[in-house]
């Protein structure tokens, strides 16, 4: 065959075709495109415009390209082609968390953004942050999405109320924090509460004619079906009558740490049971050997009674 000819027939061909990349994904047609590098860059430029804080973006399911000759009116469709390979895209997101101490109160794009942000609490918190020992910090986080689950999202909130709110909760932990140290303790068990408020009627160790022995706790007078908290936790090992008692609820703390609470009207718990501390265990009565209505506090360590006084109602 002459070169005219061959010349004729190639003119013919590329007259009727085009060569264009035909893409596959796992095996199955997606669609055709003139440009597999173009396609590609347009595909992460998309993400990239779409997602302020994109740090890399991986394409977990290589997309396959066969160069074809097709007919000329077979049109390429670059959009669908991208939308199937962003389907299984993993992109990388970078922002910056900032926190006052163990609270978060915003997270930002940029780091740049995070030094504004610094700044500009700063500027209007310096004090109360110095005075609660609030230390402001940056982390700079990553996280894997894929495209089509992104929930990322970077807001601003209203910084001065998050800044307040944050330094009301750090408050309120030292508080607690301070309020649990000052906690009575009680051979290593802390006596969260008292377990009612009254009048004390009759103190630890005294004689007296309704008695045949030395008090072994605390009297504490206050009116009937008043709510007796326990004061720690605890398992409940005892609730029931018992003679001079009347209905009494002992409570193991645990470290050899008891406490009885006796003359009661009504019990709500039962042997066996968990309760935590301020937990309403029984009211106020005057069951056994009782004048009026009061409660009878014991603290016993390894069976001795000890002085109530010593740790509550000082």
């Amino acid at each position: 065959m002459s070169l005219i000819a061959l010349g004729i027939i190639s003119a013919i061909i590329f007259i009727k075709f085009k060569p264009i990349y035909q893409v596959s994904i796992s095996g199955e047609e997606v669609g055709y495109i003139e440009s597999k590098t173009e396609l590609e860059d347009n595909v992460k430029q998309t993400i990239n415009e779409n997602n302020e804080n994109v740090d890399s973006v991986k394409i977990t399911i290589e997309p396959e390209y066969e160069l074809k000759l097709v007919n000329r009116t077979i049109e390429t469709n670059e959009e669908e082609v991208a939308s199937a390979i962003t389907k299984d895209m993993i992109v990388t997101y970078k922002y910056y968390e900032i926190a006052l101490n163990e609270s978060v109160i915003d997270t930002v794009s940029t780091i740049e953004d995070a030094e504004e942000l610094i700044n500009e609490i700063k500027e209007n918190k310096q004090e109360e942050l110095e005075q609660n020992n609030i230390n402001l910090t940056v982390t700079e986080k990553y996280t894997e999405e894929k495209v089509e689950t992104s929930t990322i999202e970077i807001a601003r909130v209203n910084l001065n109320s998050k800044v307040d709110t944050a330094i009301e909760e750090e408050k309120a932990r030292k508080e607690e924090e301070e309020r649990i140290k000052n906690m009575p303790d009680v051979n290593g068990i802390k006596l969260a509460t008292a377990p009612i408020t009254g009048t004390i009627t009759s103190r630890y160790g005294v004689s007296s004619s309704i008695r045949s022995s030395r008090h072994t706790g605390l009297d504490i007078a206050a009116t009937k079906g008043t709510p007796i908290k326990v004061v720690a936790d605890g398992t409940v090992t005892f609730a029931r009558y018992n003679g001079s008692y009347g209905y009494l609820v002992k409570v193991n703390h645990g470290n050899g740490v008891e406490t009885w609470y006796a003359h009661t009207s009504k019990m709500y718990v039962t042997v066996g049971q968990e309760v935590k501390a301020g937990d309403v265990i029984a009211l106020v009565g005057s069951t056994g050997n009782s004048t009026g209505p009061h409660l009878h506090f014991e603290i016993r360590i390894n069976g001795e009674h000890v002085n109530p006084q010593n740790y509550l109602y000082k």
